[in-house]
């Protein structure tokens, strides 16, 4: 599974698997989060694995200065024919730093994280977003809440999309959510197969990558509209954290 991300988040396969995602709680997260954050009119902004800048588009019409950077070199051309004059995006491979001291948000959404295969390239992730930040910038993370996901894992699952054929599996151990997809696409002969691996990252572990590099948790939500973390409870784990040192 060593950069499954790779060969997945390039392929036609993975949007045409999950096209159905709720675009409307996307929306409606951008528009509660910029309420509760209040920038500056005009301020930085990275979106750190933003795909096809779903997220950064909406951003950059709120009259915001936006960066997407993605490792997938046909999300990033897809997402370019949206650019303008304070929208713009890269290729790049988050782990190798990207304007330092630069922006005055960065942003993570949709548990992009937790998918390298050690905890150097995780750090290194962090250590990219840390240093991206201006002095008391912000960073949000946008995870999955491992205590949460491990007691609502959902059932393997077959689905169809035109005539293509998706069966996905999915499982756990104890440091890491897998995913297998078959795709079966009659235009490309043999069956073919897929991966996906997140890390089990708790809030203490965030707690710990994030403080090594100079970042500081201000608040916790535990779901898309901003409520209270619970450990048990809450969907998803969100992160406000401020930039109070410069990092290592």
């Amino acid at each position: 599974m060593q950069d499954w991300f790779r060969n997945w988040f390039n392929s036609p396969y993975y949007y045409q698997l999950y096209a159905n995602r709720n675009e409307k709680e996307a929306s409606e997260f951008i528009h509660t989060l910029i309420h509760y954050l209040k920038p500056n009119q005009g301020a930085k902004m990275l979106d750190a694995a933003c795909g096809k800048g779903r997220h950064s588009i909406q951003l950059a019409e709120m009259g915001y200065d936006v960066t997407g950077i993605d490792l997938s070199e046909n999300s990033i051309s897809e997402a370019k024919k949206s650019e303008n004059a304070n929208l713009e995006f890269y290729v790049h491979d988050m782990r190798l730093p990207f304007r330092i001291n630069f922006f005055d948000y960065v942003f993570n959404f949709f548990t992009s994280f937790g998918y390298f295969q050690s905890q150097r390239e995780n750090d290194a992730v962090i250590r990219t977003m840390a240093s991206a930040l201006k002095p008391n910038g912000f960073l949000i993370i946008d995870y999955l809440n491992v205590h949460y996901a491990k007691r609502h894992i959902e059932p393997d699952y077959k689905k169809k999309v035109g005539d293509i054929n998706f069966k996905v599996s999915k499982w756990q151990d104890d440091t890491h959510f897998y995913k297998k997809i078959i795709v079966e696409d009659p235009h490309a002969g043999a069956p073919l197969i897929y991966s996906e691996k997140v890390a089990k990252f708790s809030l203490g572990d965030f707690t710990d990558m994030l403080a090594y590099r100079g970042l500081q948790i201000k608040e916790i939500f535990g779901d898309y509209q901003l409520n209270p973390y619970s450990l048990y409870q809450s969907p998803r784990l969100i992160l406000l954290a401020e930039k109070i040192r410069i990092s290592n």
